[in-house]
């Protein structure tokens, strides 16, 4: 069975979302509300709501939406009975036990967990041991210390096609387990081998101490050089970091971002706590806004080459979207930090760490190394490169001091690279501009969900449906106003089935806010209906206003299914609303 409904009600009710959500963003309270910068997508400006008094949240620039369950859900990318467990812990709670697919999924996620857990020992046991020499020596000749191959738990997977197989089956996992937790892969005779061998391993840990994936390194030239676990129910690339677990607690206010495992090791070792490195990826906004979570500063460290360089490109505009304060290391006389590390001690990259470079000089710097400035035409391309650069800033003051910079650079005057910035910046608000007035034109289209699969496809009956829907959220007792109305006339299957959930919870005592709903709806489902609850509604003059909406459903009802004229209409409709038990009056 699901978790109880009784269960649920009481841990909403236990759990604070202001207490819940200033956790992760900084919220300021604004009359009986509170805003702050949404931690789902990347803004300056804060759109993110948070309604106390009906347990809500909603931000007005991405659409995500939804009550404390949906949050952590959301923030944590946990399925819901995980997202569940994890407030029940917060608050004190056990959850009930459960069966049904949910409780499998669950128990799916807890065994590969698990297994991964069991693989770690396995791989950092292995290191030590006589198969794991070479890897020893190889982590040893990086120099990496005792203490922080123990403090990160690496390891090494034997060179034998079965050694983790083996391992895990005689803990009582079989073929299949290991294929779920990316351990293991097939061939095409659909037998079955290690995913690592003869390689060392370093595990990948969550910001909760769960062990979710694995990278292996090669020790000589052979390839693939790094070798990382697949996506599996409890690993996504896109959002996790290596090392997040232990630079979270790091003082240092700032990340600094690596390239590598290794980069990030031998940072951690110097005493650079706050090192992390992406998972055999490039930078996402998924990265972005996790680090925004622990960091206000982001100083990037990617190795001094073409594809470093192209990859701090890539990450500026999404670490700065997040939030974060921007700057970028540049390394002379090493290709990388543990290099350098290495090459001239851990002061002098403290010093260097001190020195790096504000990211608009530096995405300066780099526009600067396409052109020959000898060359007059080369020169204005430079110039014109620069000025759309700097027009993306938001400060004028900012906009004003790095034009200066481009102009020094050119060796023109500073008035005329200000013109030049503000043509630019002109003719990117115009096209901004037009969009809107696009969007404008069709305000039709603004009334629809943002998911294309959850379209409206009668507007005015949903807008009504919509606000039965509210009218309960806020007062459970009206259901007994709203007659023998059901989901099933609704004209959106998911507000028809939102408002049928709704209208059981109210007849049966339960709460009816939009938290406990978590577990019915996806997110995307959960995003349009914390939209539809964050509209206004009133209850001053409930009774009237649920007649009017009950009479504009029946109304596009009939006509979907009669085709009937405006005369005939309204008397069918009269009979239909006390064939339905429709109250005219109010109790």
């Amino acid at each position: 069975m699901a978790i109880p409904a009784q269960f649920l009600d009481e841990l909403v009710a236990r759990t604070d979302i202001v207490d819940l959500v200033s956790e992760s963003v900084r919220l300021t309270k604004k009359g009986n509300s509170y805003w702050g910068c949404c931690p789902f997508h990347s803004e300056k400006t804060p759109s993110f709501h948070v309604v106390p008094d009906r347990q809500m949240y909603k931000c007005f620039g991405c659409g995500k939406g939804g009550g404390v369950i949906n949050y952590v859900m959301e923030l944590e990318n946990l399925p819901f009975r995980d997202a569940v467990e994890v407030l029940a812990k917060r608050a004190g709670m056990a959850v009930p036990e459960s069966g049904g697919p949910s409780a499998g999924a669950q128990e799916r996620r807890k065994k590969i967990l698990e297994m991964n857990r069991q693989a770690a020992l396995a791989f950092h046991r292995w290191l030590w041991g006589p198969e794991g020499a070479e890897g020893l020596t190889y982590l040893q000749r990086r120099g990496l210390s005792r203490r922080t191959l123990t403090r990160f738990g690496l390891g090494f997977a034997p060179d034998r096609w079965d050694a983790l197989i083996q391992e895990l089956a005689g803990q009582g996992y079989d073929k299949r387990d290991l294929l779920d937790a990316g351990l293991a892969v097939n061939n095409k005779d659909g037998r079955i081998y290690d995913r690592f061998r003869n390689r060392v391993i370093f595990p990948i840990i969550d910001v909760r101490g769960n062990v979710i994936g694995f990278g292996g390194r090669v020790m000589d030239d052979s390839t693939p050089k790094y070798l990382n676990s697949p996506d599996t129910p409890v690993y996504n690339k896109s959002r996790n970091l290596f090392a997040l677990n232990i630079a979270k607690g790091s003082k240092a206010g700032r990340v600094i971002l690596t390239e590598g495992y290794m980069d990030t090791i031998s940072l951690h070792q110097a005493g650079f706590d706050s090192a992390v490195a992406s998972l055999g990826t490039s930078l996402t906004e998924e990265h972005g806004q996790l680090l925004s979570r622990y960091f206000k500063e982001a100083i990037i460290a990617y190795d001094g080459d073409g594809a470093g360089i192209a990859a701090a490109q890539r990450a500026i505009p999404l670490l700065e979207k997040a939030g974060l304060k921007v700057r970028v290391l540049q390394m002379q006389g090493a290709k990388d930090p543990d290099e350098f590390i290495k090459s001239y001690g851990r002061e002098a990259f403290s010093r260097l760490l001190d020195r790096s470079e504000n990211q608009v000089d530096y995405r300066l710097a780099q526009v600067r190394k396409k052109y020959d400035l000898t060359d007059d035409a080369q020169r204005v391309a430079f110039l014109q490169e620069a000025a759309e650069l700097v027009s993306t800033l938001h400060s004028a003051v900012e906009r004003e001091i790095y034009g200066n910079h481009a102009a020094q650079t050119a060796g023109v005057a500073p008035e005329t690279m200000a013109m030049e910035v503000n043509r630019a910046l002109k003719a990117r608000l115009r096209k901004e501009k037009k969009r809107q007035e696009r969007r404008d034109l069709t305000p039709a289209s603004q009334l629809q969900p943002r998911v294309r699969g959850l379209r409206y496809e009668n507007i005015r009956s949903a807008r009504a449906e919509e606000g039965l829907i509210r009218l309960l959220l806020l007062d459970p007792g009206l259901v007994l106003q709203m007659g023998e109305i059901r989901g099933e006339e609704f004209s959106s299957p998911l507000l028809g089935r939102a408002f049928d959930l709704l209208a059981q919870r109210s007849r049966e005592g339960l709460s009816t806010q939009l938290a406990v709903l978590a577990g019915e709806f996806t997110g995307e489902e959960m995003d349009h209906l914390a939209q539809v609850a964050a509209q206004p509604e009133s209850t001053a003059n409930s009774g009237q206003s649920i007649r009017d909406y009950i009479s504009v459903i029946h109304s596009e009802a009939l006509r979907r299914e009669k085709g009937m004229g405006d005369d005939l209409l309204l008397a069918a409709q009269k009979r239909y609303q006390r064939k339905k038990g429709y109250r005219e009056e109010t109790p």
